[in-house]
């Protein structure tokens, strides 16, 4: 297929072309037309850490959950036990498969006992769509806004400072992983929730395409005196990862289990859900593996799929996702070892260039603000 096929088969956000006239550098991305970055990666990623910036990250699913048996569809095929949410309040959580690996992760949202909304990622949206429809053996209903639906998520330190002039909702508030629906830049039923995916704080922001144009205006419009930047996909996965946080794809998978992970906090055992002996097992008698954070003590970046040996020169893990931290000003990654080499302070070596260059095993995040 010629790249020029290929664009034309990109799908994009109410906001594309949006980012197209602020100069976006735009590449593919889960199959979207997306901005990887304005201005530069570092001066994007250091506007979050400090004060505030904008994503669109509209190519998200959602996926509205509801009716008899919405909670109980939900409980069978997250890992997380939904029955301590109340109304208004969200869970991290994964969609086990049953081969000990991981279909997506996502978050839950309660909005009434019987009504659920699920945020999955983008390149997953029609593959968790079948597999929670496997599920559904009861008939609950279940309808993909993914399509109409635009998601800013507005992250950093000054963000309720930046957003509080467009809602009465008080945003200072609003504690972390929980949402308001109420008015937001004179359009009703706004979805605002306390989440992100930086470790930065901040909101994102849930309405339909139509008022995409609107709600982006109007949210640069109160943030100027708090120097608000739209901000790339470039930042987005190097503040995520000085957190530690597991990007779909490269740290988790479909062959990766939640415990092999460090998931473990959100794979509850309380219930039965999808392939939850089989997990139980694993936690009870331990992982011939382990996903760790690390950093570099010699120089060099670790990437994606660099091999990770020991002093001796032998494999013993790969890398899943590095970068040079802008905050830090140093290399960091995380990647899975077998289990004798998981324990912080251990030194490890990433093969770079056919060249051992030595890092340490930290427990993430990186990133202590």
């Amino acid at each position: 297929m010629s790249d020029t096929s290929a664009l034309t088969e990109l799908k994009s956000t109410a906001l594309s072309q949006k980012h197209i006239e602020l100069g976006a550098k735009m590449v593919p991305f889960a199959g979207y037309n997306m901005p990887l970055q304005y201005e530069g990666l570092t001066v994007e990623h250091l506007t979050v850490r400090s004060g505030v910036g904008v994503f669109d990250v509209s190519h998200m699913g959602e996926f509205i959950v509801r009716g008899e048996g919405a909670f109980e569809l939900v409980q069978k095929v997250t890992s997380n036990d939904v029955s301590v949410l109340v109304d208004g309040k969200i869970q991290y959580s994964c969609l086990p498969n049953e081969t000990g690996g991981i279909v997506d992760d996502l978050l839950v949202y309660r909005i009434d006992e019987k009504t659920y909304m699920l945020v999955v990622n983008a390149s997953n949206i029609d593959k968790d769509w079948a597999h929670i429809s496997k599920y559904n053996t009861e008939g609950v209903e279940m309808i993909n806004i993914s399509e109409k639906t635009t998601l800013l998520a507005v992250q950093g330190p000054k963000a309720a400072e930046a957003l509080q002039s467009l809602t009465d909702i008080n945003l200072s508030e609003m504690t972390y992983y929980t949402f308001k629906k109420g008015m937001f830049a004179g359009v009703e039923n706004v979805l605002i929730s306390a989440t992100g995916y930086t470790g930065a704080g901040g909101f994102e922001i849930y309405f339909e395409n139509e008022y995409a144009d609107k709600m982006w205006n109007a949210v640069f419009a109160a943030g100027a005196d708090q120097g608000i930047k739209p901000i790339g996909l470039a930042a987005r996965d190097t503040l995520r990862l000085e957190m530690g946080f597991c990007l779909y794809g490269n740290d988790i998978d479909d062959t990766t289990s939640p415990i092999e992970a460090g998931l473990g906090w959100v794979t509850k055992f309380t219930n039965d859900f999808t392939n939850s002996a089989a997990l139980l097992k694993q936690k009870e008698e331990g992982v011939a593996k382990k996903l760790v954070g690390f950093e570099m003590i010699d120089r060099g970046i670790p990437r994606h799929d660099y091999t990770i040996v020991d002093a001796e020169g032998n494999e013993i893990g790969k890398v899943t996702s590095g970068t040079q931290a802008p905050s830090l000003q140093k290399a960091i990654g995380l990647g899975y070892v077998n289990t004798e080499f998981s324990k912080v302070g251990t030194e490890i070596y990433v093969l770079i260039r056919d060249k051992k260059i030595k890092a340490q095993v930290v427990r993430p995040p990186f990133y202590k603000s």
